[in-house]
């Protein structure tokens, strides 16, 4: 309670927050929620339920942010490259944008703004593009309506990362009141040209980028009257540069979702607006059926997440998975490079210690080097940060199972503008041989394995679900288990602690990546299991890799290591 009266007694924050406030005075309960604690600022940077108080996404958490980063950025003296700023269809995103700017305007650090709603890669591409010291983007990606967000990126184009994100929140948590914020007023801001909106230039330059990424031109300019594609941008900031790829690359039968075309901050056609899920494919699968489309696709309101479905051997519509999707994106984009001469000789594909093992032997046999990572597409930004210092490596391709890729290196995030284009390029590329993409899946399973993947996701909200979450992951780390579904535990990998232990051997290695709070067990069978808490939502996920002598068969392996896992974590 003593946050909330501070709230109430602040002359920094206005009287209708305080109006706000006031209406929920009998409600402890709501109060608790409200403010138990400050809305965190993590290495990815704040992600909450819109609304007012310490631990809500409102005027006042997203200045505190930024003075904490006007603050790192003057003292690292880069402040004259200024900072980008792009943003999303979600409640509050142009206001927060807005504010941010502002805020950098206060402290004397020019803010570059979106005019209207992109895609979080193209701020990426925003921030090298202009030069910029730094970038923020406005959104809760494909979180529930409720939810907005704020992630920061560093010169380089990518999410911090350490040791500069603990730096950047240590400078934020040093921001002890609301009215050290210094906020310009837009006016002085503009004339002084510390807020200017970014031009039109750089839409078109990343236009440019990604359409250098297409691997074969001439396959779509020779099926482009033959593939028909459906599109959504489920209400979000895709719309506009995904229809723009596909145009420029010469797509000429492209149906677009009409009611979730427009931006829509409710997400009123299906309330949480995840590729990942099915059901907001529903308007797109009519649409598709009567046009005959080969493929369906859509992107999330932030536009780095892709999902697809496709046509299987009985003409129905099934979805790809993104382990699916990452698979045929990497099979492709090597196939076609070996083709035509270009594959690199110190080529490297990167993807999350989560997404797919169906990549292993495939990199093996293009003799390209596979790298696995944290997940976060962070990570994958900083390997290829990595490779241009050093020229270690050549960056072919970088993925995670949680449905993002990026091909080229225009961008340090994952692009589902790019993403689609390359998708809808393969599909074409399987329709010129007589085949659908998921023709061309059962051919991958053919040649590297039955690999199948499932992920486990157990919502857990408000305080007393950090609690469970937290019991649960202290249940894993405390005591491994013995086996899986029947199957023996070989490896206990403890990221958090930084211990690989071998349960047959009792070898111990220490972890050759960064310290996280994740657990990852390897399986006597080549199965494996990875549970961690989601650092985007209320939820702990638990990971699971299989290898099938068939697609049942490896689907039989997921279902027991599922109700394994249940039995587990009731016990707890």
């Amino acid at each position: 309670m003593e946050r909330y009266h501070q709230w109430l007694a602040d002359p920094a924050i206005d009287e209708a927050t305080k109006e706000d406030l006031r209406k929920i005075a009998a409600d402890e309960k709501e109060i608790k929620e409200r403010f138990y604690k400050d809305l965190e600022f993590g290495t990815g940077g704040l992600r909450g339920i819109i609304g007012a108080g310490s631990n809500r996404l409102n005027r006042y958490t997203v200045g505190r942010a930024t003075q904490g980063l006007a603050n790192y950025i003057l003292k690292e003296g880069t402040q004259d490259k200024g900072v980008a700023i792009a943003y999303d269809s979600r409640h509050m995103s142009p206001e927060f944008a807005q504010i941010a700017g502002l805020v950098l305007a206060g402290n004397g650090i020019r803010a570059y703004v979106y005019p209207s709603l992109r895609p979080t890669p193209m701020l990426s591409f925003a921030v090298r593009e202009l030069g910029c010291t730094a970038g923020i983007v406005i959104t809760a990606s494909h979180n529930p309506p409720e939810y907005n967000g704020y992630k920061v990126y560093w010169a380089d184009g990518a999410q911090v990362v350490a040791p500069r994100d603990k730096d950047i929140i240590a400078e934020v948590n040093a921001v002890a009141s609301f009215g050290e914020i210094k906020e310009m007023a837009m006016d002085e801001a503009q004339t002084k040209g510390l807020f200017q909106y970014i031009s039109e230039d750089v839409d078109n330059a990343f236009d440019a980028n990604v359409l250098a990424q297409r691997q074969a031109p001439e396959i779509i300019e020779e099926m482009a009257d033959q593939l028909k594609i459906v599109y959504t941008p489920i209400h979000g900031s895709g719309n506009l540069p995904v229809r723009r790829a596909l145009e420029k690359a010469g797509f000429h039968q492209v149906y677009v979702v009409k009611e979730q075309e427009m931006p829509d901050s409710d997400f009123t056609t299906v309330g949480y607006p995840n590729p990942e899920d099915p059901k907001v494919f529903v308007l797109a699968q009519k649409l598709a059926e009567e046009k005959g489309a080969d493929i369906i696709v859509g992107t999330d309101p932030d536009c780095d997440r892709v999902g697809a479905m496709v046509r299987n051997d009985k003409g129905e519509y099934v979805v790809l998975t993104g382990n699916m999707t990452g698979a045929l994106l990497t099979e492709y984009i090597l196939s076609q490079k070996k083709a035509k001469g270009t594959l690199p000789a110190n080529g490297a594909v990167i993807k999350t210690i989560v997404s797919t093992e169906m990549i292993r032997p495939m990199c093996e046999a293009y003799g390209v080097e596979l790298m696995d990572v944290l997940t976060g597409f962070k990570f994958i930004g900083e390997k290829i940060k990595g490779f241009e210092e050093t020229g270690s490596h050549s960056y072919i391709f970088g993925f995670e199972e949680s449905y993002g890729c990026l091909a080229g290196t225009y961008a340090r995030d994952k692009d589902a503008v790019v993403a689609t284009l390359l998708i809808c390029e393969m599909a074409a590329y399987y329709k010129k041989q007589g085949m659908t993409l998921y023709d061309g899946l059962m051919a991958l399973y053919e040649k590297y394995g039955y690999y199948r993947e499932g992920v486990k996701s157990l919502t857990m909200k408000g305080l007393d679900g950090v609690e469970k979450i937290q019991k649960i992951m202290a249940s894993f780390r405390a005591e491994t288990p013995a086996a899986f579904a029947g199957v023996a535990v070989e490896w206990a990998k403890d990221y958090k602690t930084q211990v690989f232990k071998n349960l047959t051997t009792g070898e111990e290695t220490a972890s050759p990546l960064p310290v996280s709070d994740v657990v990852y067990y390897t399986l006597a069978d080549g199965s494996w299991i990875c549970v961690r808490p989601s650092g985007t939502e209320p939820k702990l996920k638990f990971y699971i890799g299989v290898k099938g002598d068939s697609l049942a068969d490896a689907q039989a392996k997921i279902d027991a290591l599922e109700a394994d896992i249940d039995a587990k974590v009731a016990a707890v």
